[in-house]
């Protein structure tokens, strides 16, 4: 899961995208609001966190911009003004969830994984198919009751894949969900994983679709 942080306070910036990398997400991170609409525009996250008070503007401007491009992409504000005002103000404009300064990582984890779950029309926090489970507050994949160590990689990729069954994922959509800006991409990456997991969960897990890329095979 992609998310884009737009936090302007350098050590809370920083806190978030090595936090939320540790609970699983893959981060992109920006301290503007004119930094922050380049990034919406050039590339497509699974969420966005949003701090309202911005150096160049407010964090609204952010968001009234995504929404009026029909732009759907759940977000999550950030903000010590945190009256009731402020809230349904918030909310009202676009914005789908809402924590007040100071907070805890651990809560805009679950909070994030919230969104993604309403964003794909799932009511569980588990997700499966066929004998995969995987638990996304815990990072972990068991085939049929049996616990897969997989790497962060790998988890990402199936992650992804579980996450929109019958879709279909092209290799740069996955290297998209699985790189930030500031990570090298080998050419072969998605490739290797994709191998690593028929390995480990079973070669008809994974379909490839030949021209086009990769989605879950078999019968959920």
């Amino acid at each position: 899961m992609r998310v884009l942080i737009v936090e302007d306070d350098d050590i809370l910036r920083d806190g978030l995208k090595v936090g939320l990398a540790l609970a699983g997400f893959t981060t992109d991170a920006v301290a503007t609001r004119e930094s922050a609409e380049a990034a919406l525009a050039a590339g497509s996250f699974d969420a966005v966190v949003l701090d309202l008070m911005l150096p160049d503007g407010s964090g609204t401007d952010v968001l009234k911009k995504l929404r009026d491009a029909r732009n759907d992409t759940p977000v999550l504000l950030l903000t010590a003004r945190d009256t009731v005002a402020d809230r349904v103000s918030g909310l009202d404009m676009g914005a789908d969830d809402y924590l007040g300064k100071p907070f805890d990582l651990d809560e805009v984890a679950a909070r994030l994984r919230a969104l993604a779950r309403r964003s794909a029309g799932r009511s569980t926090a588990l997700i499966e198919w066929a004998t995969i489970r995987l638990d996304p507050a815990r990072q972990s994949v068991e085939k049929a009751g049996t616990p897969v160590r997989l790497s962060r990689r790998e988890y990402a990729v199936l992650h992804a894949l579980m996450s929109q069954p019958g879709a279909i994922f092209s290799k740069a959509t996955l290297e998209d969900k699985l790189y930030g800006w500031q990570e090298e991409v080998e050419s072969n990456a998605v490739e290797v994983h994709i191998h690593h997991l028929r390995n480990k969960l079973g070669p008809g897990l994974i379909e490839t679709v030949r021209g086009i890329g990769y989605r879950l095979g078999g019968d959920s």
